[in-house]
């Protein structure tokens, strides 16, 4: 009787010892062997920096800084000296990853910067931009932000604390850029 106790209480103890092993071994696999390659951001993760220090005039002539534009997430698009359908097509994404954000979207603003002595905006540009700031700005200055490919312009997101977050290219994906934007805005208490 004895021998039957024991090899059924050495039993009960090498079980109980493998179900609480079980959840380590497991973390342990599901880390080395299953670790996930996909990333979760669709923008190009920019390595942390401050934005330069940009300042210009808008379109009105009012004096224009990025600076003044803390303390929000900023989408700001860069363009060549003529805003051409590349430029208008990063402004259309702009202003529909903004929108789809619903009541979050007071926390972005959007800026368009041009170099200085670049050519008019086609008219009614502005008109279909809502909210957008338009401002021109010495080119060696524009020179200092992560340069845009191809086209002429690159989007980039800033942080409400000034740092280059996120770039995206002339013509993103609106829905993965709002995500992204989406993403920032539910974790960030800023801005």
């Amino acid at each position: 009787m004895k021998s039957t106790a024991e090899s059924r209480g050495r039993r009960t103890l090498l079980l109980l010892s493998l179900v609480a092993l079980a959840p380590i071994v497991a973390s342990y696999v599901a880390f080395y062997w299953f670790a996930p390659t996909k990333r979760l951001n669709y923008g190009e993760l920019l390595a942390p920096a401050p934005a330069p220090a940009l300042a210009g005039t808008t379109l009105e002539g009012a004096p224009f800084t990025l600076a003044e534009l803390r303390g929000k997430w900023i989408l700001l698009t860069v363009s060549a000296p003529d805003c051409a359908a590349a430029c208008e097509k990063a402004l259309y994404a702009t202003r529909q990853a903004r929108t789809i954000q619903g009541r979050e979207q007071d926390r972005v603003v959007r800026a368009l910067l041009q170099p200085t002595g670049a050519t008019a905006l086609r008219p009614g540009l502005l008109a279909a931009q809502p909210g957008l700031i338009a401002a021109r700005v010495d080119s060696a200055a524009l020179a200092l932000l992560p340069q845009p490919g191809a086209d002429g312009v690159v989007i980039l997101l800033i942080d409400p604390r000034g740092n280059l977050v996120l770039r995206y290219g002339a013509d993103p994906d609106i829905k993965r850029l709002s995500n992204d934007l989406g993403r920032l805005l539910r974790t960030s208490q800023i801005g």
